[in-house]
């Protein structure tokens, strides 16, 4: 990320999600009456103008791990809240709009952490489009690299003798592996029962031939845009550093998994590929 400038993929991020409220067939995998409003006035027609886009492969391959990794840390929410988990922590939370629906205002204390530059651009965002800021909502700005998250979320009043659940996404592979390694470990070291849900990119050497010349590719535009990926793991070397941390409950969902369980049915060619996977590592649950 270039100092100083809101997140480039935030955006994108956000239009790829509202893109589904309006153009994807029913039942929508993410319900979210929110996300075409907070990009502003006449998001609807910018969407719909670029409906063809929004359609072609690679843009539906995109929407679609975007929407199973939103989804997949909402219901692993919904299962620890049902267990008593009170608190729920975005990582680089962009324009995900969560806080906004929260269907348990009065029993969840959300906490967004992002770039100082990114958090005031949303917060711009919002105020243009008369959103509201719910009290249950906490902002917790933070530079993952040079500031301690532990320090800022205590700043916001997180409490670190509760569980919490965690929703990390779309941020690992920016960050260097020991930033990774760092925030993993704060969050093995909060009470039992704490969980988070994360995305990680797979290494271009372990694609076939022709996908990694499209990966690699894709790396060089990210970077030259000023938001390179840092950080790549294996399933394998992953899941011996989840369990060196203590997180005993690990799933690690790639590209047929999440079509498996999201979009085996679907009559509009969503589907996930490419490197990315899902992670939902917990810590072992006692009772609340």
């Amino acid at each position: 990320m270039i100092p100083g400038r809101a997140s480039r993929t935030a955006l994108r991020v956000a239009y790829s999600r509202a893109a589904h409220q309006l153009l994807d067939a029913p039942p929508r995998l993410l319900a979210d009456p929110v996300g075409v409003p907070i990009l502003g006035p006449g998001a609807p027609q910018r969407i719909r103008a670029r409906a063809q886009r929004f359609a072609s492969l690679p843009a539906r391959i995109l929407r679609s791990f975007l929407l199973a990794r939103s989804r997949l840390a909402e219901d692993t929410l919904a299962d620890m809240h049902s267990h008593g988990v009170r608190q729920y922590v975005l990582l680089g939370a962009g324009l995900d709009t969560f806080a906004y629906r929260n269907p348990w205002p009065a029993a969840l204390a959300v906490f967004e952490v992002d770039h100082p530059a990114t958090q005031q651009w949303k917060r711009s965002l919002l105020a243009q489009a008369a959103i509201a800021v719910p009290s249950s909502l906490h902002f917790v700005p933070l530079d993952f690299e040079r500031e301690s998250l532990a320090t800022q979320l205590h700043a916001a009043a997180f409490r670190r003798d509760a569980p919490a659940c965690f929703a990390w996404l779309g941020v690992s592979m920016y960050l260097s592996r020991a930033a990774v390694s760092d925030t993993l470990h704060f969050i093995a070291g909060l009470p039992p029962g704490s969980a988070v849900v994360f995305d990680y990119a797979t290494p271009p050497a372990d694609m076939s031939p022709v996908a990694r010349l499209w990966y690699r590719a894709r790396l060089l535009q990210l970077a030259a845009s000023g938001e390179p990926w840092l950080s790549f793991y294996r399933p394998a070397e992953l899941a011996t550093e989840l369990e060196t941390l203590g997180f005993t409950q690990r799933e690690d969902l790639g590209p047929e998994e999440l079509n498996r369980r999201y979009f085996a049915t679907r009559s509009d060619g969503l589907r996930c590929a490419g490197p990315l996977r899902l992670v939902c590592a917990r810590t072992p649950l006692t009772a609340l």
